[in-house]
């Protein structure tokens, strides 16, 4: 019975996440895109928008989507963990609990379950399971240090995630692309067309 119950909260709660992240990234589901999600991460305080959007976004469906397979764990509950702590802290933290009265009820009972999955594992109906896979432990602890560094970020000092773009797109040597050699067919005009027949 254990393993039907963390298949069921995975499935919920991983689809539920990354249909949320396709929202942010895709603009499916009625949601804001790329761009309005940039802008909602700049009045939210955590900029720029044009990274960290792309990050909560990606954070949500990638996270989701490896909790509802079951796949790579701890990542999946990890990142869902991630994004639920910056939601919590930059955009429900000042508001009564309720979701009703906008407040940090579903995206902190959201980090409460990606915390329980974190813990206890993906269980026997997971790719991980069927795959024989479990990743290692060294690999674990990276994944959790990284989601914390990364979550700290967020919260506290945003701004090092243009430094670090910037730092890691200038060291990648980009070769200047060639003018494209095109070649336009020029007409003169119907009237001047008309004149010469």
């Amino acid at each position: 019975m254990k393993n039907i119950g963390l298949l069921v909260m995975r499935l919920v709660l991983g689809s539920l996440l990354a249909a949320h992240g396709a929202q942010k990234l895709f603009g499916w589901f009625s949601g804001p895109g790329l761009q309005g999600t940039a802008g909602m991460m700049e009045k939210l305080g955590v900029r720029p928008g044009r990274i960290w959007g792309p990050a909560a976004g990606l954070g949500e469906f990638m996270g989701g989507t490896l909790t509802a397979l079951g796949f790579l764990w701890p990542i999946g509950p990890l990142n869902i963990m991630a994004a639920m702590a910056v939601a919590i802290r930059k955009a429900h933290w000042k508001l009564p609990i309720f979701a009703g009265q906008g407040g940090a009820e579903l995206p902190l009972t959201n980090f409460a379950a990606a915390g329980l999955l974190a813990v206890i594992g993906p269980g026997r109906y997971s790719l991980d399971h069927v795959l024989g896979m479990r990743m290692p432990i060294p690999l674990r602890i990276g994944a959790g240090i990284f989601t914390a560094v990364t979550t700290y970020a967020a919260l506290r000092h945003p701004e090092v995630a243009e430094a670090v773009v910037n730092k890691a797109t200038s060291a990648i040597p980009l070769q200047p692309t060639p003018e494209p050699s095109v070649m336009m067919e020029t007409r003169p005009p119907a009237a001047e067309r008309q004149g010469a027949q």
